[in-house]
């Protein structure tokens, strides 16, 4: 059967990115008119030089986090979705975000015990994702290697969710044994934040998810052939234990580098894929990487906007936004096509 043409659903979803780019930049504390956003970006003349600022070195680099988080969790959800052929696996099945979480809880929680004061007044905002990072590769270095341990891709499953409960266990310790300073910081890291990152920073977290984005390419026959299982991909030629091994380090580098960043960030990852799927009416990887990628970043684009609060001071827990407004539209989805997509 021929592959429908999507290209105007291509098309029109990139148009809804450009515009949700620029609602979200419009959105903050300080109302900026659009044509200043416009002069701004395109060297136009602009009202304030104050708004320059604000819009160079603050909203533009976090809307770019969104997009790259957005489409990076979503993607990573696909990946794991496949993999598993379990609708409810997402990008942090494997215990990554949780080895990334007890980084930070290490540095922050354990500061008093392990000297990490030191090291968050060195290398100051460079401290957390470091931390992060370092929790992320130890359970990734474990996952990969129980996955060479193990053939059944469900072992690996369990596997990644018993990290993410001895990762949890540890935090908890920790936090009980820790001041409420402490702990509130830790919270605080825990709700996630796209708005925290400078330039320099934005550069590492693109050129990582580039990296891993066009890795998913070579992965795009192995996905198509596993979704009818492991025996039918073998009988096409495709080595499952490398296959496997490729898509493990691609989400978890992206899932890693992602929550490093930004802290861990629910829903999207899970739910974007069933979205596409219902949109798109295609199992072809080809075309779901990314429309998956698009529309994550269109909805954290959207979370986002609506977690700044327009015209206050205050601005959300983004991870609050994500569930609190995506959850009930998959459940709305999901019921009205009376169908749970793998």
């Amino acid at each position: 059967m021929k592959e429908k043409n999507h290209s105007n659903h291509f098309l029109l979803l990139s148009v809804i990115l450009i515009v949700f780019f620029f609602i979200n930049i419009r959105f903050g504390s300080v109302p900026i008119p659009f044509k200043d956003i416009f002069n701004i970006l395109f060297g136009g003349d602009i009202s304030k030089d104050s708004w320059e600022t604000i819009i160079i070195n603050f909203r533009v680099p976090k809307a770019i986090t969104a997009i790259l988080v957005g489409s990076g969790l979503s993607v990573c959800g696909l990946l794991m979705q496949t993999l598993f052929r379990n609708p409810l696996a997402g990008p942090f099945v494997l215990g990554i975000s949780s080895g990334a979480s007890l980084g930070v809880a290490i540095l922050i929680l354990g500061s008093s015990i392990f000297g990490g004061a030191l090291l968050t007044n060195s290398l100051s905002n460079l401290s957390l994702p470091i931390a992060a990072s370092f929790g992320a590769f130890l359970v990734l270095s474990s996952v990969i290697l129980a996955a060479n341990k193990v053939r059944n891709t469900m072992s690996i499953l369990i596997i990644g969710l018993m990290f993410g409960s001895l990762t949890s266990a540890v935090i908890s310790v920790l936090a009980y044994f820790s001041e409420a300073a402490q702990i509130q910081q830790y919270l605080f890291w825990s709700f996630g934040s796209l708005g925290n990152l400078s330039w320099n920073e934005l550069i590492v977290l693109s050129c990582i998810y580039s990296v891993g984005i066009v890795g998913t390419i070579f992965v795009i026959k192995p996905l198509n052939s596993l979704l009818l299982g492991e025996s039918y991909a073998k009988s096409l030629g495709i080595n499952i234990k490398k296959s496997r091994n490729i898509i493990l380090l691609i989400t978890s580098l992206l899932t890693g580098v992602i929550t490093a960043f930004s802290g861990p960030i629910a829903f999207v990852g899970l739910a974007v894929p069933h979205i596409t799927k219902i949109i798109f009416s295609s199992s072809n990887h080809k075309i779901l990487l990314p429309a998956t990628a698009i529309i994550g970043a269109i909805i954290l684009l959207i979370c986002d906007s609506i977690a700044q609060l327009p015209t206050s001071d205050f601005i959300l827990p983004i991870n609050a936004i994500t569930s609190f407004f995506g959850a009930p539209v998959v459940i709305w989805l999901l019921v009205r096509k009376k169908k749970l997509y793998v």
